[in-house]
């Protein structure tokens, strides 16, 4: 359960719905007792792609963007110094763990420790603002507000470490340097390698789905990248939040994405509604009106179904019956003539007249 919720918590900082914002984030996990799970993880995501990727059962790292490579270019030990931070995260994080389970009083089990550091940067206004959030067990257990450069504690089990992170300006000033330098330095150089895959648009198909004539309306967008994206449904041109659940942005085999938006069936006028759905670098939204001509369904109506049933039943039972008479006729043309018939033995059937 604490591994779902850990997952779910890295689904929302994944999503930037900010079209001229890039980021870079690096998310660190160590964790115990977790079945099939490394002990630590690390990865790293460029606008929400992750192009690397370093476990305690690999110890390396390993791309899964091939644009990511020309990073080497400027530094061609870059992967292998990657790689050591990581073996250095790794035994640091351990160490964390273990402090983060006596500050709960907490033994065993199974406990997650979850850092994620890194900057956005927007290439409009060159506004720059970092992240550094660390969590244990699905909750935020220390945040650092950027703006004003303080740590923030959610849980009363982090107000020590607060108070000492916040004395350690060396560390803060550190950390500034960080966001404002190094990470964007780095962020720059990969969205300029990774243009085509990062700064790609494909609109999504769109379509308005129901279960049944009394089940809510579903307006389902699938196709789109990147992910950055939204849907909601209109009235009469304003957003509306009641009778409306929105799902969450999923995944497609293909590497593309799709979300859907439920809207409560209307009880007046079905023309002022209308879903829309908007991509993340496309000025121009997608608009669909709720029409009930354009509504794809699976539903049969039973009285249908009534009528298609029968004659495929009788039809079955003539098939069943025609089968059975040809075959009765097929056998009685086979059968051979009764012994009783044959002159022979009515011959020897006859009593002995010499007896």
């Amino acid at each position: 359960m604490k591994t779902l919720v850990f997952v779910s918590l890295v689904g929302l900082f994944l999503h930037d719905t900010t079209a001229e914002m890039h980021s870079l984030k690096y998310f660190f996990t160590a964790s115990s007792e977790v079945t099939n799970f490394p002990e630590f993880v690390a990865v790293g995501i460029v606008d929400d792609i992750q192009i690397g990727h370093y476990d305690s059962n690999i110890k390396r790292v390993e791309l899964k963007q091939d644009w990511a490579k020309k990073i080497t270019e400027d530094k061609a030990e870059y992967w292998e110094w990657e790689t050591q931070r990581a073996v250095f995260h790794q035994q640091l994080f351990k160490v964390d763990l273990d402090n983060f389970k006596r500050r709960f009083n907490q033994t065993g089990g199974v406990h997650i420790v979850q850092v994620m550091i890194g900057c956005k940067w927007d290439d409009e206004t060159g506004e720059v603002n970092g992240y550094d959030q660390h969590g244990y067990d699905g909750e935020d257990f220390i945040v650092l507000d950027t703006k004003t450069m303080t740590w923030v504690a959610p849980q009363q089990q982090a107000v020590a470490i607060k108070q000492k992170w916040d004395n350690n300006k060396a560390q803060l000033e550190y950390l500034k340097n960080y966001f404002n330098n190094e990470c964007l330095d780095l962020l720059k150089k990969y969205v300029n390698y990774g243009r085509s895959s990062l700064m790609r648009t494909d609109l999504p198909t769109v379509s308005l789905l129901q279960k049944t004539p009394s089940s809510r309306v579903t307006c389902h967008a699938t196709g789109f990248y990147p992910n950055r994206a939204m849907m909601f449904w209109r009235k009469d041109g304003e957003e509306l939040h009641k009778d409306v659940d929105k799902g969450e942005i999923l995944p497609n085999h293909d590497g593309s994405f799709q979300i859907s938006a439920d809207l409560q069936l209307p009880s007046d006028d079905w023309g002022k509604y209308d879903c829309v759905f908007q991509l993340s670098g496309v000025k121009e939204d997608i608009v669909t009106k709720l029409d009930k001509r354009e509504i794809k369904t699976n539903y049969v109506n039973p009285i249908y179904m009534i009528f298609v049933i029968i004659p495929v039943v009788l039809l079955l039972v003539t098939i069943v019956c025609a089968a059975g008479f040809c075959l009765y006729k097929k056998r009685n043309a086979q059968r051979p003539p009764s012994p009783v018939n044959d002159p022979a033995v009515q011959q020897m059937m006859l009593p002995n007249q010499n007896t």
